[in-house]
């Protein structure tokens, strides 16, 4: 079993087939399916299962290729931390971004990062689903939010508050909801998907837990910004989404006293990952600039 092999079989998987795999690694296609023939060999198991179709991994492949790796991981600290002697930052880091606050406020510090660290290359990936960070091959996600149960490593980089607001249209039409349980009869646009509906609000740290209802629910923020300006309803958001909206008038915040609780925005990284002055650097540059901005 030679490095070479473990790279072309992660590549392999990524790829989805050894055609795509070879054209990245700038490789012949039948050079490669020898490799995977010959790695399948060593290992006595099946890896993958080829057909005229797709290719597809076993569940020995899929357990063999998250050790494989790790062990590429540790591999590429070993080369970073020689670099690192060079007293620069070096290397190829993936990151998962938020889609609406990595464009706004993220996008702007991994520019500023990146010309502070001009050996360091980003790939940055900006979407809402929760990606497989050791399956996919990324660094570190960047997630805003409550955090499902993992082996993961979290690192808060911050605090997004939250705004209840409305159109001035739609509170003339509607009346300005007094207390949270006045918005059981307002239409609100929801942030999430079906069986995600409910809304949060905190008094004198009191929370209370509100089922509303209205017209859209969606998973992204500008969608429902969008319709809360067009007159449809009201809507809780961060303020990073709503902000400029309710600066220029468009939107109207309410139930000032009951506010929402803040969102935490957290980084997520493997325990392999700690090791890496990469993340370690990135993270608290991101910390630092994030805190400067206010959010937190």
């Amino acid at each position: 079993m030679q490095i070479e092999d473990l790279r072309i079989f992660i590549t392999v998987i990524r790829a989805g087939s050894f055609t795509a795999a070879a054209d990245q690694l700038l490789l012949s296609k039948q050079y490669v399916s020898r490799r995977m023939a010959a790695l399948e060999d060593s290992l006595g198991a099946r890896l993958l299962i080829r057909n005229t179709r797709k290719l597809s991994v076993t569940e020995a492949g899929q357990v063999f290729g998250q050790h494989a790796q790790r062990i590429l991981d540790d591999i590429h600290e070993a080369e970073q931390a020689v670099s690192e002697r060079r007293q620069a930052l070096h290397g190829t880091f993936r990151i998962s971004m938020p889609m609406s606050f990595g464009m706004s406020h993220l996008s702007p510090l991994i520019a500023e990062f990146l010309s502070l660290h001009p050996a360091v290359r980003f790939q940055v990936e900006l979407g809402d689903r929760q990606v497989d960070l050791i399956g996919e091959g990324f660094d570190i996600a960047i997630r805003i939010g409550a955090l499902a149960d993992s082996t993961l490593i979290a690192r808060r980089l911050g605090r997004l508050s939250r705004v209840v607001c409305a159109s001035p249209a739609y509170l003339k039409r509607a009346g300005e909801p007094q207390t949270p349980e006045d918005l059981l009869a307002h239409a609100c646009l929801r942030y999430g998907r079906e069986g995600q509906t409910g809304w949060e609000l905190v008094q004198d740290g009191k929370r209370k837990m509100l089922d509303v209802q209205g017209p859209i629910i969606s998973n992204n923020g500008e969608v429902l910004r969008d319709a809360a300006i067009a007159g449809l309803g009201l809507v809780l958001l961060p303020a990073f989404i709503v902000g400029p909206a309710l600066k220029s008038g468009d939107l109207v915040p309410v139930l000032a006293a009951h506010h929402p609780a803040p969102l935490s925005l957290n980084a997520l990284y493997s325990q392999h990952r700690q090791r890496s002055e990469v993340t370690r650097v990135f993270l608290s540059f991101l910390e630092a600039r994030l805190k400067a901005q206010g959010e937190e």
